[in-house]
């Protein structure tokens, strides 16, 4: 009798969890939909209006200052939230010392884009538009806000700030079509975005009514947050590099209009990745606490997240390759024809980019960040020198292979390498069981 009121009682905690999570997932899920809405919505409406070359210039600029985010954020997201789970009496260290280091991280991403834009073609203005982008950076300091929300698995708070963020941003943009603005107003409003994120998170903490974290700074724990974060630093860095070079380097070769092409192709690729990120983000707090459990517990979580994920992906692939065509055009219209092409052959990135986001959960929780690390540097170098052969040769089509092959060499393949992984490797090729 008493064993199966232990039962009854772990059941109704199991459960009561589950509801938790899936209510918060729920929330960052109904969130992310809007910004996809919008995305589509408001974000092809600017697409449209700009024009290719305009909007490919557009797209060049935030490539170029999203290359160094990593350097911004610190790899600080997954690191805290883990510390956080387990040392919740810590809070105000935590977030005060991560709210300083990501604003130092935020000056000095800025000084090495000074000097990277230096060394492209760009002129005067492109290269002021860069500045204006990477300036919003400063204020991601307030991100920590986030790492707080989802440590407490209350991420409807985050939530409802990124509406309030979103919807301002959109209506912004419509007023600026319907005066037909110039392209600085549109490059302007990426900066506002993250202001008005930054106020909104703020106000969001204030109101749990748990004190400030900004007078908090522990130099002992910013150094073992350095320690725990610089591979991270370095694999969000390569990520970058070899999620947006590829614009960088059409922009070199090719020029601005075929930057606009491929990037209306990319935009509607990567509308799919915030599934499996709010997903891990949501749950990685449950996997944590699974590892305290059990290790059988903990791996078939682990197990059923890779399968959920693939499944997910191939639910997303299928029909966007049938489809691809007749997306551009009734999207974008006819002047962005040639970018059916090249959505047919990057949608299938998701597939990697599903169970790539799931499996970097597994490495930082194992400790492993330094494998991948040297996982994602071997994909963005892989993905340099495959767009040096493959975009003189097939152009913007060539730019997209390059980008699937590089992702797929980077999360799955790279795993045989080292024996501390050739089990996650297992685990995610037994995810098409489902």
């Amino acid at each position: 009798m008493i064993a199966r009121l232990k039962n009854l009682a772990f059941s109704a905690r199991t459960h009561a969890g589950f509801r938790r999570y899936a209510a918060n997932t729920l929330w960052m899920f109904a969130e992310q939909m809007l910004r996809m809405a919008a995305g589509l919505l408001v974000g092809i409406w600017v697409a449209r209006y700009l024009g290719p070359a305009q909007f490919g210039l557009f797209s060049y600029v935030l490539a170029f200052s999203s290359l160094f985010a990593s350097i911004a954020k610190l790899g600080l997201d997954s690191i805290v939230v883990r510390d956080l789970v387990s040392h919740p009496e810590q809070r105000d260290v935590y977030l005060g010392t991560a709210f300083w280091l990501k604003l130092v991280g935020s000056v000095l991403m800025l000084g090495i884009i000074g000097i990277a834009a230096q060394f492209t073609s760009s002129d005067a203005t492109t290269k002021l538009y860069i500045f204006i982008i990477a300036g919003g950076s400063v204020f991601q300091a307030f991100e920590v806000v986030d790492f707080y929300f989802q440590s407490k698995v209350l991420s409807k708070f985050v939530s409802i700030c990124k509406v309030t963020q979103l919807v301002i941003s959109s209506l912004i943009k419509l007023y600026l079509i319907m005066i037909q603005a110039e392209l600085f107003w549109f490059v302007l409003i990426s900066l506002v975005d993250q202001v008005t994120l930054a106020l909104t998170l703020f106000l969001a903490y204030r109101y749990q009514k748990i004190g400030i974290f900004f007078s908090y700074f522990d130099i002992t724990i910013a150094r073992q947050f350095m320690l725990d974060s610089w591979p991270l630093i370095l694999s969000g860095l390569v990520i970058m590099l070899y999620m947006r070079i590829d614009q960088i380097m059409i922009k070199e070769m090719l020029g601005e209009q075929k930057v606009g092409l491929y990037s209306a192709a990319v935009r509607l690729g990567e509308v799919w990745y915030f599934i499996p990120m709010l997903i891990a983000n949501s749950i990685f707090p449950s996997i944590i606490n699974a590892k305290k459990v059990s290790e059988a517990f903990y791996y078939a979580r682990i197990q059923r997240l890779y399968t959920s994920m693939l499944w997910m992906a191939i639910a997303v692939v299928l029909p966007m390759t049938f489809l691809s065509d007749w997306l551009i055009i009734s999207l974008y219209g006819e002047a962005y024809r040639d970018a059916g092409d090249v959505l047919v052959i990057v949608i299938w990135n998701s597939i990697f980019i599903f169970l790539g986001v799931a499996s970097s959960k597994w490495f930082v929780s194992e400790g492993l960040q330094k494998i991948l690390t040297i996982n994602t540097v071997v994909g963005a170098i892989a993905n340099i020198l495959l767009n040096l052969v493959l975009i003189p040769k097939y152009g913007i089509k060539g730019a997209a292979i390059s980008t699937v092959i590089s992702q797929a060499l980077a999360s799955y393949f790279m795993n045989v390498c080292f024996s501390k992984t050739r089990k996650n490797f297992i685990r995610l090729t037994r995810s098409l069981k489902w």
